[in-house]
């Protein structure tokens, strides 16, 4: 998997992570250790991320972990199914919201050749 740690952030996540590079490291360092310590494969462990996220209402870790999944192998198919599941525990607004913030990651998608 390629390296994505400086690429496809926002500006303010990059200032932020410049201006206090030891909390972003072991804030990053943390979660890929909780991933690495299950049976959970990375696509499955971003996905439920991205589900939690969405749970929360996070805009920017909605879009985060879209980008993870996407990176992670996720089909958009898939992403926007995690989200549809949400439906019936979260609500439909809520899920629709979250669905609202990945289209804008998946249109930015560049298409596979």
């Amino acid at each position: 998997m390629p390296d994505t740690s400086k690429t496809s952030k926002p500006s303010f996540y990059k200032k932020a992570n410049k201006r206090y590079p030891e909390v972003f490291s072991a804030v990053e360092n943390l979660g890929t250790i909780i991933r690495t310590a299950g049976p959970l494969d990375e696509k499955t462990s971003q996905l439920i991320q991205l589900a939690a996220a969405a749970a929360r209402q996070s805009e920017g870790s909605v879009c985060s972990h879209t980008r993870r999944a996407l990176q992670a192998g996720a089909s958009p198919e898939e992403i926007t199914h995690t989200l549809l599941l949400l439906i019936t525990t979260i609500g439909f607004p809520q899920s629709m919201a979250a669905m609202s913030w990945t289209q804008e990651i998946l249109e930015k998608k560049p298409k596979a050749k």
